[in-house]
């Protein structure tokens, strides 16, 4: 990767972040600490990995994104918004009444958004879908699904991840956005994901394990899944909840909840900065 794509991508990634914020903040409400932590990956996946255009959302051939973790949605309708699916003046309204985006991705209000989703395990299986109906049609689009490490607690995921490798599902590729935390506590507490990457290997699932915020690994890991036949792969990418807002990072509490007034200029402060010093 050249260098000035990665500073544009690390710059792009700052700025998902700080609208991820703005959203949530204005809503009074939501879930910062996962937006934060996926925002890397969000904005590779649409800056640089996906085929998509946001002048023909419903491109027959485009590749399909479905946020399996809907409550992470900020982090999501910050990167549509930056590729120009709509107005970052939405973000200022999320979860509003009357409002475009809402608490959890609406595929029939939300342009760029392909799958409705939030009720966890319920994304995978529909990307898994997708997968297929790509497969049997004769298309050669990429479906990606990024799920959150609690959620694959959910016993919905592991039925996807059979359908998926029975079926040879090697134009999906799922991404676990491992930041080690869910709501009621840590993963490793709540049920035990230590050998996550061993149970996924044992559905039949290629596995790649990154740093989710070095674009050099996320890139590594990309271009690896697209080279993977006969069966799906999966990238479990460690990273760090509230990523960039130093009293959200690795804090459970910020799993769902809305900075106050003073947290929130706290927060894009410390996001502003890191924009300007990489502008630099």
């Amino acid at each position: 990767m050249e260098q000035t794509e990665l500073l544009n991508l690390k710059k792009t990634a700052c700025n998902v972040r700080l609208w991820a914020v703005e959203g949530v903040f204005n809503a009074k409400s939501g879930h910062p600490g996962g937006s934060l932590s996926a925002a890397d990956i969000m904005t590779y996946l649409y800056f640089k990995e996906m085929n998509v255009d946001p002048a023909n959302p419903k491109d027959p051939d485009r590749d399909r994104f479905v946020l399996s973790k809907g409550h992470c949605c900020p982090a999501l309708y910050a990167a549509l918004a930056l590729k120009g699916y709509f107005s970052t003046d939405e973000i200022k309204v999320l979860r509003h009444v009357g409002a475009m985006l809402q608490g959890h991705p609406d595929m029939k209000g939300t342009p760029g958004v392909d799958m409705s989703s939030g009720s966890l395990g319920q994304g995978i299986s529909a990307a898994c879908g997708m997968a297929l109906a790509g497969k049997l049609s004769g298309k050669s689009y990429r479906t990606y699904a990024m799920l959150g490490d609690g959620e694959c607690e959910e016993g919905q995921v592991w039925e996807a991840a059979m359908f998926a490798s029975h079926n040879k599902l090697d134009n999906l590729c799922a991404i676990v956005d491992y930041n080690g935390l869910q709501i009621d506590g840590t993963v490793m507490d709540v049920a035990g994901l230590d050998t996550l990457s061993e149970k996924f290997a044992s559905f039949g699932f290629e596995v790649i394990e990154i740093n989710g915020h070095d674009f050099g690994e996320i890139e590594a890991a990309f271009n690896k899944a697209k080279t993977v036949k006969g069966r799906p792969t999966v990238i479990i990418a460690k990273t760090v909840k509230g990523k960039g807002v130093s009293f959200m990072e690795n804090q459970v509490g910020w799993h769902g909840k809305a900075p106050n007034a003073d947290q929130y200029k706290v927060a894009m402060d410390e996001l502003n900065a890191q924009l300007k010093a990489l502008e630099a």
